[in-house]
């Protein structure tokens, strides 16, 4: 991934509050630009905010009354981080993703047969193509009564957040350490991050998060400090995994594959995951916009942190698109940024057929049309046809319509 040497990007001590900063105008960024920005990252409830080039602090930005030290979570962009230790496991001889994960839980680890359960890798957890069913009312459920067989591994791509937690615990097993240990010995005292695992979330300052991104854009160095050799790894974990999602790697969200799935809807996306962003963009989402973004072609590492921008949605939301929309727009040689919002979702699945994320209201069809009606963990709530769906008998949404136009 590294578009640069370790000798031209910056890297901030292990301790102390001390790092270099650019100042944007070096970069021909506009500063009405940057204060749009800032406002808008301000106006969709952020705490923190930071952009980093060649490792300098370009952008950093707190809101309300959180600050440099403040601690937030991670939520599911910390997934990134466990990707990066099994990874550093793998290479330390503690485990191998091509091994059934039982070798490291044990047998029984779910409710499956044990031909079924034999057949569950390391790295079907990693990318979420276990076939274990994520349709369970507790997602963080462990237990193996909740872990119930659906479907042969590699042929469906579920986005459940057990089988993912259940990496920290190979890595624990792998190891005879606990995974906030192995964490800290690793990979946190090597670089600076602090930082706390509770429940299976990562808390840490939001430099912490900076300082992650970093380290990953510079395959696997920190510094002098060679944290992670096997950049073979690396860069397979921010490729495409599965040809079930081509915008997902390895725990990693991947822009400019030209189609993605949502988490929990059944439905493809035929457009990059990220439209108005650089193709070549990874990241790590989490729930309620906790965001790191690494730009390797121009050398970026981009934080936000803090409440949803608007709909409490895992991983991806309406709010990427937007976000995206200013910082492209941030050198003066752009042009200036268009008023389309871009928040409505919207996907294909044949030519007559889309999928549209709407919250509760009454939607028009725009004539008669067969439609089924999702909540975002993909269950049918109902179906029928006509010429507009109430869905205000639902809840809170949001939402998902599939729609066939007659």
């Amino acid at each position: 991934m590294s578009t640069a040497s370790a000798q031209e990007r910056y890297f901030p001590p292990n301790t102390g509050s001390t790092w270099e900063t650019t100042d944007p105008q070096e970069l021909g960024w506009c500063q009405d630009r940057i204060d749009s920005l800032l406002n808008f990252v301000g106006a969709t409830h952020a705490k923190a905010f930071i952009i980093l080039k060649g490792g300098k602090i370009v952008v950093e930005k707190y809101y309300d009354s959180f600050t440099v030290d403040s601690a937030w979570y991670w939520a599911s962009a910390g997934k990134v981080v466990t990707a990066f230790l099994i990874g550093h496991a793998q290479e330390n001889g503690l485990l191998n993703i091509s091994a059934p994960t039982s070798t490291y839980l044990g047998e029984g680890w779910t409710s499956c047969t044990k031909d079924q359960e034999a057949a569950i890798t390391v790295r079907h957890q990693l990318t979420m193509t276990t076939g274990i069913d994520g349709r369970t009312p507790d997602d963080n459920c462990t237990e193996p009564s909740c872990l119930k067989y659906r479907d042969e591994p590699d042929t469906r791509w579920d986005y459940y957040n057990a089988t993912y937690l259940l990496l920290q615990d190979v890595i624990a097993k792998a190891s005879n350490q606990t995974y906030q240990q192995y964490y800290f010995r690793n990979l946190a005292s090597r670089t600076g991050m602090g930082g706390l695992w509770i429940d299976g979330v990562l808390y840490s300052k939001p430099r912490a998060m900076a300082r992650f991104g970093l380290l990953v854009l510079n395959d696997g160095v920190w510094n002098s400090d060679t944290i992670i050799r096997d950049t073979a790894y690396l860069h397979r974990a921010m490729r495409p995994s599965q040809t079930l999602n081509p915008s997902y790697g390895y725990l990693w969200w991947l822009n400019g594959q030209g189609s993605y799935l949502r988490p929990g809807i059944p439905f493809v996306y035929s457009t990059d995951l990220v439209p108005t962003a650089p193709k070549d963009i990874v990241a790590g989402l989490g729930k309620n916009d906790q965001k790191l973004y690494l730009i390797p072609s121009q050398d970026l590492v981009v934080v936000r942190l803090g409440n949803p921008a608007s709909e409490e949605l895992p991983a991806l939301s309406g709010f990427d698109t937007d976000l995206w929309r200013y910082i492209s727009a941030l050198p003066c040689s752009t042009s200036s940024i268009s008023n389309d919002s871009g928040q409505g979702a919207q996907g294909a699945t044949a030519p007559n057929r889309r999928a549209l994320l709407v919250t509760p209201d009454v939607v028009s069809l725009n004539g008669l049309a067969s439609y089924r009606l999702y909540d975002v963990a993909g269950r049918m709530l109902t179906s029928g046809e006509g010429m507009e769906v109430d869905v205000t008998c639902y809840g809170y949404g949001p939402f998902i319509v599939e729609i066939e136009q007659k």
